[in-house]
C-alpha cells in the first residue's frame, strides 16, 4: 500500500531516535450482500484490520435480491465510493467485465497469482487473457434436511447417493398437515437454479444454449410437486419475498436443496436460537438417473477492485489477503467452503462446533464432479434475464412449459445472433 511503502522509505532516512509520524488511516468500502446473515464477513474484517491497523473496512450492504443491479448503479459514473466489489455470480461478473468496471488483476500484483490452489477456477474466470476477480468461495449445491421431521414421519434419512426421483418420493412421504401446521416435504426457492440445475448435471448441457428443451422434464417435475402441495407454491414465495432460510428455520420444510454457503449460517442461527431446526444434516445433491453420485453444480463468489477505487493499492492488498490461505481458514472456520479447498479444510469444516456429526453429512462435503451454474460468457447477464423471465412465467403458470421453453430459445438466440 502506498502509505506503508512511503513510511518505510522515510524510516531509513530519519536519524536514530527520531519518531515517525503516525501512519495515515485508510478506509476501504466493501460492497456485498446480507452482511448480517453471512457468518464469515465480520471475522474477515476483524482479521484483516488486526493485521493492518492502519486500515478500516466499512461495508455497503446492497441486499441479495437485486444485488447485481444495485451494484451496477453504485459503480455508474466512475463512482469511487466503492473500493472492493463482491462478485456474486457469473452473469454479474460478465456485466462488470463488459462495462470495464473492474481492475484487471492478471498484472496488478508484483508477485503473479498462483492459479494451482484454485483448482481451475482462475482459468474459468479468465476473459480474453484478463482476470477481473479472485475466487474466495466456491460453493456447491447440497441437500439440507430436518432429522426431527424425518423421524416423525418414519422416513429414512437421505443418503449421498440419491436420485431426484428418490428425493421426490421421499418428499411426498414427508408432506403432512394443513394450514399453519403443514410440513412440506421439500422446498424449491424462487431462483431458476432450483429447477434448472439438475438439467446440467449430465455434463452434456449448459445454461447458455441454443435449445433449452432439455429443461422440459425438470419444469414438469417442479410444477407437479407444486400442484401436489409437496412444495410451497412459487407465486406465494415470490409475493411474500420469503427467504429460503425461513421455512427451514421454522421447521415447515423437511428438505432444502441449497448451496453449501448456508452451512455456516445455519450453524450460527442454531446457536443464536433463530433456527429451530436444531437436529439437522446434509447429504449430497441428488443426481439424475445415470449420473454419478457426488455430481453437483457450483457457484463462484469472487472479489474484485473497482476500476475507480480511491486507493486501488489498498483494495488489491485486501482482496489478495481474503483469497489467501489465511483468509480461507477464516472462511472455513465459519462453516463456509473457501475457493482454496483440501482435505484439511474439509476436516476443519466438519469439525466446527454445530456441524452435524453423522458420516453422511461429512461425506457430503466431497464431490466427484462439479459444473458451473453458468459458463463465463460476456452475454451471460443478458441471457440470464431471458431465463429468469421465462422461469417466472412458467412457475406462475402464466405460460405452458413448452411456451416458456420457446421463450428461452427465441430470447437467447436473439442475443447470440
Amino acid at each position: 500500500m502506498k502509505h506503508l511503502m512511503r513510511t518505510t522509505v522515510l524510516a531509513g532516512l530519519l536519524a536514530p531516535g527520531a519518531v515517525l509520524a503516525q501512519e495515515e488511516q485508510t478506509t476501504l468500502n466493501w460492497a456485498l450482500w446480507d452482511a448480517n446473515a453471512v457468518a464469515y464477513i465480520q471475522p474477515l474484517i476483524d482479521g484483516y484490520e488486526a493485521a493492518h491497523p492502519d486500515v478500516t473496512i466499512e461495508v455497503t450492504d446492497l441486499g441479495s435480491a437485486d444485488y447485481n443491479q444495485m451494484l451496477m448503479t453504485q459503480l455508474t459514473g466512475n463512482n469511487a465510493d466503492i473500493d472492493v466489489v463482491t462478485i456474486k455470480d457469473i452473469p454479474g461478473y460478465a456485466q462488470l467485465v463488459s462495462t470495464s468496471s473492474l481492475v484487471d488483476l492478471s498484472d496488478a500484483y508484483e508477485e503473479p497469482i498462483d492459479a494451482a490452489p484454485f483448482g481451475g477456477l482462475i482459468e474459468a474466470m479468465t476473459v480474453d487473457g484478463g482476470l477481473y476477480g479472485l475466487p474466495f468461495r466456491a460453493d456447491f449445491w447440497i441437500l439440507y434436511y430436518n432429522k426431527d421431521l424425518f423421524d416423525a414421519a418414519g422416513v429414512d434419512y437421505p443418503t449421498n447417493d440419491m436420485t431426484w426421483a428418490d428425493h421426490d418420493e421421499m418428499a411426498r412421504a414427508l408432506t403432512s398437515g394443513f394450514g399453519a401446521n403443514k410440513v412440506y416435504g421439500s422446498h424449491l426457492h424462487t431462483w431458476r437454479s432450483t429447477v434448472q440445475l439438475p438439467g446440467i448435471l449430465d455434463g452434456q448441457n449448459t445454461l447458455i444454449a441454443d435449445d433449452y428443451t432439455f429443461l422440459v422434464p425438470w419444469y414438469e417435475r417442479a410444477l407437479a410437486l407444486q400442484d401436489e402441495g409437496v412444495i410451497q407454491s412459487y407465486a406465494a414465495l415470490k409475493t411474500s419475498q420469503t427467504h429460503y432460510s425461513g421455512p427451514f428455520y421454522n421447521g415447515s420444510v423437511a428438505m432444502l436443496p441449497m448451496g453449501s454457503w448456508f452451512i455456516g449460517t445455519q450453524i450460527d442461527k442454531v446457536a443464536s436460537g433463530e433456527s429451530l431446526a436444531t437436529n439437522w444434516g446434509i447429504a449430497s445433491f441428488p443426481h439424475p438417473e445415470g449420473v454419478e453420485a457426488g455430481t453437483t453444480a457450483a457457484t463462484i463468489t469472487s472479489l474484485g477492485v473497482n476500476a475507480s477505487a480511491g486507493d486501488k493499492e489498498a483494495a488489491l492488498d485486501f482482496v489478495r489477503w481474503v483469497v489467501s490461505p489465511e483468509g480461507a481458514a477464516i472462511v472455513a472456520a465459519s462453516g463456509t467452503l473457501p475457493a482454496i479447498r483440501d482435505d484439511a479444510v474439509i476436516d476443519q469444516i466438519a469439525g466446527i462446533d454445530g456441524f452435524p456429526e453423522d458420516e453422511t453429512s461429512r461425506g457430503a462435503l466431497k464431490t466427484v464432479q462439479t459444473y458451473l451454474e453458468l459458463p463465463v460468457d460476456l452475454q451471460a447477464a443478458e441471457i440470464e434475464l431471458v431465463l429468469n423471465r421465462a422461469h417466472d412465467n412458467i412457475m406462475t403458470e402464466n405460460v405452458s412449459v413448452e411456451d416458456g421453453i420457446a421463450e428461452m430459445n427465441e430470447g437467447v438466440q436473439d442475443i447470440r445472433n
